[in-house]
C-alpha cells in the first residue's frame, strides 16, 4: 500500500494505491484538513476493497460516494495549463474489462485499446446507465456486454492539445477524449485535483 498526502493552501490532496489479491485499487480525493483526508481515504479504501473482493456489480449512477471537496485558495484555481503528460502502454481489453479497471482504480475515464476495432477507446462515467463507451473510430456496440453501456455514435474529435485544453476550459469539463489529428491516436485531457490539466496518451 502507498499513501500520498500533499499539502496545498486551504486543502490537502490525498491518494492511496493498494493491491488486493493481485488486483490494483486506488482512491484519491481532496479535503480541507489532513485528518479529514485520512478519514475519508480510509472509508474510500474500505469500499473499494469490498467492491473488488466481491462479484462485480455496476456502480450506482449518480455516484453514491462523497464528491471530492473543491477546496479554497490558489491551489483550487482552475487553469488551462497542461502540467503533466503520461504515456503508458495501453491495455488491449474488452469494454467490460475496461469498466472493471475504471471502478477499481477510482477513475472517471479510462483509456484502453479496443480489440474489436484495434483503435484507442475510453469508458467513462456518465448517465443514464453510468458507463459510456467512446472510440476514435465509430463502430457498432460490443457483443453481449455484461456492463450496462451506452455507446457514443460519434468518433473522438480531432484536436491539437491546445485546442483540447481550450475546449475543456471553456466548457468547464472534467475531462475530454479526443484524437491526435496527425496520428489519430486517442488522448484524454483531464482536470487534476490541484486545478491544473494532465494529458494521457498511449505509448508509441
Amino acid at each position: 500500500m502507498r499513501v500520498r498526502l500533499t499539502a496545498a493552501p486551504g486543502r490537502v490532496l490525498a491518494q492511496v494505491n493498494a493491491e488486493v489479491d493481485g488486483r490494483r485499487v486506488r482512491v484519491q480525493l481532496a479535503a480541507r484538513t489532513a485528518g479529514e483526508a485520512a478519514e475519508r481515504l480510509a472509508d474510500g479504501l474500505r469500499r473499494r476493497v469490498r467492491a473488488v473482493s466481491a462479484s462485480w456489480r455496476p456502480r450506482p449512477w449518480p455516484s453514491a460516494e462523497p464528491a471530492a471537496e473543491p477546496g479554497t485558495g490558489p491551489a483550487a484555481a482552475r487553469s488551462g495549463r497542461i502540467v503533466r503528460v503520461k504515456s503508458p502502454a495501453l491495455v488491449w481489453c474488452s469494454p467490460d474489462a475496461a469498466v472493471r479497471t475504471l471502478d477499481a482504480m477510482d477513475y472517471d475515464i479510462h483509456l484502453f485499446t479496443d480489440p474489436a476495432t484495434e483503435t484507442d477507446a475510453v469508458v467513462h462515467r456518465i448517465g443514464p446507465t453510468g458507463y459510456r463507451l467512446a472510440r476514435t473510430l465509430p463502430a457498432g456496440p460490443p457483443h453481449r456486454p455484461a456492463t450496462p453501456l451506452t455507446l457514443s455514435p460519434l468518433p473522438a474529435p480531432p484536436l491539437t492539445d491546445r485546442q483540447a485544453a481550450a475546449r475543456l476550459t471553456t466548457a468547464d469539463l472534467p475531462y475530454l477524449f479526443f484524437a491526435d489529428p496527425a496520428t489519430r491516436r486517442g488522448r484524454v485531457l483531464y482536470r487534476r485535483l490541484d486545478g491544473h490539466l494532465a494529458l494521457l496518451t498511449g505509448a508509441p
